[in-house]
């Protein structure tokens, strides 16, 4: 590890294979704390290159649970990061999703640099989670969605987990999060917190066979904020749109602002579900959920899936979904 470090400190980078050795070693515990954390902080100082992102990537998902399951399913997520602490976008988004008659399968975590990730919301609501593939195939089909909580599909992370919580700042470890759903979804919306990580992730994924779609809101959000214009890369290419693209608001940041604790975001993400949404939540959460079905079906174009995603929402069949996943 000396010998890598000193290379990154001085501005050279690692070859793929070399990344994927790397995180191969640390899952493995082959280094100790503070070289682990030195490494994860060279990341947050500078750009990670593709080749280091594809290695790590292939490590991972080398070292993980698998899950596997029979329906085209899609992930809805973002990469976190972004220091915002928005409502629950893409797990919200997710429900709306799955409501609209396309299959989840959401990998989430703990929020590290939020108040509150997917998997603390979950949990706060008693979700129990599991890396059992007939609980998880049950769950999709009641629910249309079911949830894997990273830990427990990617165990050689664990010595790394209690650095990332104790440096509570975003490292790498957020970049791959997306990379890594153990589904290995066909379909993925994925938002991420940097223009130059979108054009990673959109090279990275056009070598795949994956239906994609990758978000960034140019102010700096993982997400369709509606805050201002955003940048969406897809199999179709790159394109710059506005929240009148979509037929929906501007609006402030303090619209969507997410809570300071779970129990807050818990009763935000209800709320919503429940029809008590602002306009200006409802529209965010439409927003995100409408370029993940229009990633699914872009021929018939970005209204039909905001149609769509606002019918899933007010409906209350996206609470249904929740619902239905709630169930014991």
């Amino acid at each position: 590890m000396k010998q890598i470090l000193t290379e990154l400190i001085e501005h050279r980078s690692l070859t793929k294979e070399t990344a994927r050795q790397v995180l191969v070693d640390l899952a493995s515990a082959k280094f100790n704390l503070s070289q682990t954390a030195a490494f994860m902080t060279v990341y947050m100082m500078r750009s990670i290159t593709v080749d280091e992102l594809q290695g790590f990537r292939d490590a991972m998902l080398e070292l993980c649970v698998p899950a596997r399951f029979d329906q085209p399913v899609m992930d809805v997520c973002g990469t976190g990061g972004d220091g915002k602490n928005t409502i629950n976008l893409s797990t919200l988004s997710s429900f709306v999703v799955a409501a609209a008659g396309q299959p989840v399968a959401k990998h989430g975590n703990y929020g590290v640099s939020s108040a509150c990730g997917s998997s603390n919301l979950l949990e706060y609501f008693g979700y129990a989670f599991t890396n059992n593939m007939d609980e998880l195939k049950r769950s999709l089909d009641r629910a249309n969605i079911c949830f894997m909580h990273a830990p427990l599909f990617h165990p050689a992370m664990k010595n790394v987990a209690p650095i990332r919580k104790e440096l509570g700042v975003k490292t790498f470890f957020n970049m791959l999060g997306p990379m890594v759903n153990p589904a290995v979804p066909t379909r993925q919306l994925v938002g991420v917190f940097s223009l130059e990580l979108a054009r990673q992730y959109a090279y990275l994924y056009q070598n795949t066979d994956k239906d994609f779609l990758i978000l960034h809101s140019l102010d700096g959000y993982d997400e369709v904020s509606l805050t201002s214009p955003f940048k969406f890369f897809s199999n179709d290419g790159e394109r710059l749109a506005e929240p009148a693209d979509l037929g929906l608001p501007l609006v402030k940041y303090d619209q969507i602002k997410g809570g300071a604790t779970v129990e807050q975001s818990a009763a935000l993400f209800v709320n919503i579900l429940e029809g008590k949404g602002t306009e200006a939540q409802n529209s965010a959460v439409i927003a995100n959920a409408a370029m993940a079905l229009y990633c699914v079906d872009r021929a018939a174009g970005l209204s039909a899936a905001v149609n769509k995603a606002r019918e899933a929402l007010q409906s209350g069949k996206a609470l249904q979904a929740f619902k239905k996943l709630m169930e014991k």
